[in-house]
């Protein structure tokens, strides 16, 4: 079977959900999933679901919409052999749901922390292109840097991959609508591709209208691969291997 890494994803805190999920993503061909924290709280709760689950590796990181709330506790995770990157974090000039002077320096302490502990770091950047490279050429992009959920067209795209980061593309790239996105990827190299589903949000066509699962980043590998023209082995592999790779899992 074809084996995909779903390498962004918010599992269900109830139990029995979230192993429901593992399972069917098992079934799916999903042979590891990274469940990303938004705050110390979430944190610590995929670092127990990691605990629990031997294909589910955590992240930790306080995400920008409570950036207000500051990074307190952050630090105390990421030495936890779960723990596989800092993040998601970065800067959301959309909803605005935290102040963007308190975005801005929570994104930059944790830029921090990814090169203290030498740890990959999860990006999200929404209406901020140009205010995320300021703060990631500033600070200095660590080693493996990946912008999740990547929205932007060829030109961010391109600012990105000279930077020497990671694109990771949802299911927002099946959107028919997407049409820029769908140029970004194209312009991609495979060993510079990872995909996601950050489920529960932005289910993939042909799921639209319902919660989103990690089994549903088989959706999204496929639409990449028709994008391409490649065979869906040969984008399971590539991405896979990319995920792999810069997780360490």
């Amino acid at each position: 079977m074809t084996t995909w890494i779903d390498n962004h994803c918010h599992l269900p805190d109830d139990p029995d959900l979230a192993a429901e999920q593992v399972a069917e993503a098992v079934t799916a061909g999903v042979g590891r999933l990274v469940d990303v924290g938004t705050d110390v709280e979430s944190s610590r709760t995929a670092i127990a679901r990691a605990e629990r689950f031997e294909i589910v590796s955590a992240t930790a990181g306080i995400h920008p919409h409570v950036a207000r709330h500051g990074i307190d506790g952050l630090a105390d995770l990421l030495a936890h052999p779960q723990v596989r990157a800092v993040g998601e974090t970065g800067l959301d000039f959309y909803y605005d749901n935290s102040p963007r002077r308190e975005q801005k320096l929570m994104f930059e302490a944790q830029i921090e922390l990814a090169h203290a502990y030498d740890l990959p770091l999860v990006i999200h950047s929404r209406n901020a292109w140009p205010e995320t490279f300021e703060v990631l050429d500033a600070v200095g992009v660590p080693e493996r840097a990946v912008l999740h959920c990547f929205t932007g067209g060829p030109a961010e795209a391109e600012k990105a991959l000279d930077r020497g980061m990671v694109l990771s593309f949802s299911g927002i790239v099946t959107f028919p609508s997407a049409t820029e996105l769908a140029q970004a990827a194209v312009l991609c190299p495979l060993d510079a591709m990872m995909i996601e589903t950050d489920s529960p949000y932005l289910a993939p066509v042909p799921h639209r209208g319902t919660k989103n699962r990690p089994a549903h980043v088989v959706a999204v590998g496929e639409h990449i691969a028709h994008l391409l023209g490649a065979e869906v082995d040969v984008i399971a592999e590539a991405t896979s291997r990319r995920a792999h790779d810069f997780y360490s899992i």
